[in-house]
């Protein structure tokens, strides 16, 4: 299980370091990919098997879902976590996300996201700001 925030810095050879706390859950190998609004998915391999099968899924004969399963799928790279916790985040990845030297590593149960930490802190001032409206809207969802 992910949860919390955590701060780091991308070195000069674009590894990672994933935070202690989660490298246990992440196993020796997990799976990075496109994220949704401009950050990275970082999976336990196992966690990835069941996503990765729910878009392969998906009916080819829409659009849309096409779409969605190549990007996530095409964009996805099996990483190694090597003995000091780091993994390397590919170039396309980075520059996907726009990923600068500061990036914020956020735990989601059954995932961690990657955001640049201006990004990130912009993100969650306006989510912040519309947690009351946001969650009544949430209530279709059963939550």
């Amino acid at each position: 299980m992910f949860l919390g925030e955590y701060s780091y810095s991308i070195d000069d050879k674009k590894r990672l370091a994933v935070p202690v706390k989660f490298r246990a859950s992440l196993g020796k190998k997990a799976v990075i990919t496109r994220g949704l609004d401009n950050c990275l998915f970082l999976y336990p391999v196992k966690v990835w098997d069941i996503e990765a099968k729910k878009l392969s899924q998906l009916p080819n004969g829409q659009a849309d879902a096409r779409g969605y399963a190549r990007i996530m799928l095409a964009g996805a790279m099996e990483v190694s976590v090597d003995g000091l916790g780091r993994i390397l985040v590919p170039d396309y990845l980075k520059d996907y996300a726009g990923l600068g030297k500061k990036v914020v590593i956020a735990g989601l149960y059954n995932r961690v996201e990657i955001w640049d930490e201006t990004k990130w802190n912009s993100y969650k001032q306006r989510v912040e700001s519309e947690a009351d409206s946001i969650a009544e809207r949430l209530k279709e969802f059963g939550v």
